[in-house]
């Protein structure tokens, strides 16, 4: 049998591979949504609320948490504080930090981590295990509001990202669809060479312009390891990201790639779903 793994997930958290296909298109989407958002709250909230708080992915992996803060184009732009799952949470260091960017802004916007942890490492939000023993995390947003809300007294909102980050095909990345493609076509190429327990990988060869290429990694090398976002990307207090971070991330969303509109609604290609003729002597599996 020949095994070709394919990298893909919004997570970002594959390790070899500079990113995952997925990740660059729910980057643009949450930085986007960010910075509409904030200018509706910025409208409001002399007369109404002054603080709005948008629950991201990632679990224990902050990279969809750090790229909402490419929705900031000059300082004092929102996001004005990021909730990574790299920090733990520090109830009164938060709040002094959302009082001070109302105070200086007027209003304060959160993203937060699903995956944030307290002092005692023990999720904010944490549900039912799915089977692999896994907690299942969600209503991490309410749980920050209520304390903003009851402590410092402001009015508060937020939402979820959900489903809505990993499935906007509507303003992917030109980037990311690329090297979803690159690495998909890698894989069967990988397959038909004989390879086997490797996954395609992009290498980044320069942040600008952005260069890539597609690299071979071995499956032992990526199977149950987690790439984490890095200390050096990650400002001094914990609530931002540095320059270095942005250098990363900028590039992935670059570009549009928009789908074809059909009465003025995308028009996506659904799949019929049925095998095709068996054209391989071995059994692969991609």
């Amino acid at each position: 049998m020949v095994c070709v793994g394919i990298p893909k997930t919004v997570d970002n958290d594959l390790p070899i591979t500079d990113c995952s296909p997925g990740f660059g298109s729910a980057a643009k989407y949450l930085a986007t949504c960010l910075r509409e958002t904030a200018f509706d709250l910025s409208s409001v909230s002399r007369t109404s609320r002054k603080v709005f708080a948008l629950e991201v992915m990632g679990r224990n992996a902050g990279w969809m948490t750090a790229a909402c803060a490419l929705a900031a184009e000059q300082k004092g732009d929102a996001p004005h504080v990021l909730l990574l799952p790299e920090i733990a949470f520090h109830e009164g260091r938060f709040l002094a930090k959302v009082e001070e960017a109302v105070e200086r802004y007027g209003h304060c916007v959160v993203a937060v981590s699903e995956g944030i942890k307290g002092l005692d490492g023990e999720f904010l939000s944490a549900g039912v295990k799915d089977a692999f023993g896994h907690a299942q995390l969600g209503g991490v947003a309410p749980i920050v509001t209520n304390l903003i809300g009851d402590k410092l007294r402001y009015k508060c909102h937020w939402a979820v990202a959900d489903y809505l980050q990993r499935s906007a095909r509507h303003i992917a990345s030109e980037t990311d669809v690329q090297q979803a493609y690159a690495v998909g076509r890698a894989a069967v190429e990988f397959a038909i060479a004989g390879k086997n327990a490797v996954m395609p990988a992009i290498r980044r060869l320069s942040d600008s312009p952005y260069r890539w290429d597609i690299i071979e990694a071995p499956l032992s090398e990526v199977a149950n390891q987690e790439k984490l976002l890095p200390p050096e990307f990650i400002s001094a207090d914990g609530f931002g990201i540095t320059a270095a971070a942005r250098r990363y991330l900028a590039p992935l969303i670059t570009g549009e790639a928009y789908p074809a509109f059909k009465a003025g609604l995308p028009d996506y290609v659904r799949l019929q779903n049925v095998a095709t003729p068996k054209k391989l002597g071995k059994k692969f599996v991609v």
